[in-house]
């Protein structure tokens, strides 16, 4: 029951942010393979949402808000954009912006839902991988070993 208490606390984390899972699936004494499953499971609920979800607000919702229609962070990312396109912004959503706030830039870009999900899933296993491998990798280091174990 603890281990599924831990599992769910940390999948609801990655719903929000990627870094976490990684991060507390070490601190919780998962192996890789349980850190990939728990930190891309909460990333791609939230992405599939996301979607999903954002697709009908736009279908069904206008809003009418008297902001600055440029400001320098969505000048930022319309460069990134323009420069790297749907890669770019999947490869730069779980280190850089939240598995939801990705997911919105390339919902409001009218990019398709296959290459949402896909893009973002490979994104997201490769960046899980290479964070888990580093993180493990780490605590075999004796100095980390004192420190942490």
């Amino acid at each position: 029951m603890e281990y599924f208490l831990k599992f769910l606390a940390i999948y609801f984390t990655c719903l929000f942010k990627f870094v976490a899972g990684p991060l507390l699936g070490a601190a919780a004494g998962y192996g890789l393979i349980e850190i990939i499953i728990v930190t891309l499971g909460g990333m791609m609920t939230s992405v599939l949402f996301v979607t999903y979800l954002g697709n009908w607000f736009k279908s069904h919702w206008t809003l009418n808000v008297n902001k600055k229609r440029f400001t320098k962070r969505k000048r930022r990312i319309v460069q990134v954009w323009q420069k790297f396109g749907v890669i770019g912004i999947a490869i730069a959503t779980p280190i850089f912006l939240t598995p939801i706030g990705g997911t919105i830039i390339m919902v409001a870009f009218n990019v398709k839902r296959n290459k949402i999900l896909s893009y973002m899933f490979f994104s997201g296993l490769a960046w899980v991988i290479i964070m888990g491998t580093s993180i493990n990798w780490i605590l075999t280091i004796p100095l980390f070993q004192k420190l942490f174990g």
